[in-house]
């Protein structure tokens, strides 16, 4: 299928995300279904489009319910002009060549301490390397997130070149979701 028939166009609501933290000026989106069927993955997916007219590249997160979401940035709303609370049109497509996953430290330290898992690594798909470092990021606790490296390094060095049991989209084990927008005023 070529890049123009994967290429999407529609509008969706920037919304304020109910726990933002320190960093409140970043908003989100959901994509409509019909726009994520157009991917090739329901899991992590980088793609590069417009927002009202606006380049941007950026890497969709899974929702868990088989569509994605978008974080956008303070920067990228300032530079497109958009407020949260705003409906937005965009058009989107699946990057021609999926960027290398950048790669947490403290996976990147096990993995240099085991010369045979990085050999694994290094034989891996970007695809694949995407999913091991979701896997891992995906962790909600210090020492699950640990846990998680030292699996992967065993598994990589066993020869296994994909995470097991791992559900990129988040929908069989419910373990995704986009951000719960804030309630109230934008």
């Amino acid at each position: 299928m070529s890049q123009v028939a994967k290429r999407s166009r529609f509008k969706a609501t920037l919304l304020r995300p109910a726990k933002s933290g320190k960093a409140s000026s970043w908003a989100f989106l959901v994509l409509p279904k019909s726009a994520s069927e157009k991917l090739p993955r329901r899991g992590r997916t980088s793609v590069e489009g417009t927002i009202n007219g606006h380049l941007f590249h950026a890497t969709l997160e899974p929702d868990g319910q088989l569509s994605h979401w978008l974080k956008v940035s303070k920067a990228l709303r300032e530079a497109s002009g958009v407020e949260i609370g705003e409906t937005v049109t965009l058009k989107i497509a699946p990057m021609a060549k999926e960027p290398e996953p950048k790669l947490p430290p403290d996976f990147q330290a096990a993995l240099a301490a085991s010369p045979k898992a990085k050999a694994i690594w290094d034989a891996t798909t970007t695809i694949a390397r995407i999913d091991w470092v979701h896997w891992v990021e995906s962790a909600k606790q210090a020492k699950t997130r640990k846990s998680r490296i030292d699996d992967a390094c065993d598994m990589l060095a066993s020869g296994k070149k994909r995470v097991c049991c791992f559900d990129p989209s988040g929908f069989y084990s419910k373990s995704f979701s986009a951000p719960t927008p804030h309630r109230g005023a934008a």
